[in-house]
C-alpha cells in the first residue's frame, strides 16, 4: 500500500489517536507549528518541503524524512534500544528506545539534552509527528496527497 501526501503549512495545536498496521506510506508535510523556537529557525523550517516515507515490517521500521535541504533515515525495532546518529538534523549521537504507548509510536532519546524524543501517530489521512527537546515542542502534520 502506498500513500502520497501534500504539504500545507500553518500553525495549529492538534492531538489525535493512531492505529498503525503493517504498511508502506509516503507523506508530505501539511502542518507545522512550534513553541519557543526562534523566529529565524521557524522561517527556515516553514520553507522546507518535507516528505516522510515509513515502511513497517512487523516490529521493524524504516522512516525516511526527505526535504529540499537534507534527508534523514532512521531504522529501528520497537522495544530495542539503539544508537541514533542524528546526522543532518542536529548532528548528535543519542541512545534511543521506541515503544508503543497505546496507538502512538514513542521514542525516548538519551544524550546531551534532557526530555528529548518524538511521537508518531496516524489519524485518517494524516501522520502526526511531535518532537520534544528540553522545553521546546514542535508539531508536524503530514497529509496524504490524493
Amino acid at each position: 500500500m502506498c500513500y502520497y501526501f501534500q504539504l500545507h503549512l500553518y500553525y495549529s495545536n492538534v492531538t489525535c489517536d493512531l492505529i498503525l498496521p503493517t504498511f508502506f506510506m509516503l507523506f508530505h508535510i501539511f502542518n507545522f507549528f512550534t513553541t519557543d523556537i526562534d523566529f529565524a529557525t521557524r522561517k527556515i523550517a516553514v520553507h522546507l518541503a518535507q516528505t516522510k516515507v515509513i515502511i513497517q515490517d512487523g516490529d521493524k521500521f524504516e522512516a525516511k524524512t526527505l526535504s529540499t535541504f537534507r534527508n534523514y533515515e532512521l531504522m529501528f525495532t520497537v522495544g530495542v534500544e539503539f544508537e541514533e546518529h542524528t546526522k543532518g538534523l542536529d548532528n548528535r549521537v543519542v541512545k534511543a528506545l521506541v515503544v508503543w504507548e497505546g496507538d502512538k509510536l514513542v521514542c525516548t532519546q538519551k544524550g546531551e539534552k534532557d526530555n528529548r524524543g518524538w511521537k508518531h501517530w496516524i489519524e485518517g489521512d494524516k501522520l502526526y509527528l511531535e518532537l520534544t527537546c528540553e522545553d521546546k515542542v514542535c508539531m508536524q502534520v503530514f497529509k496524504r496527497k490524493e
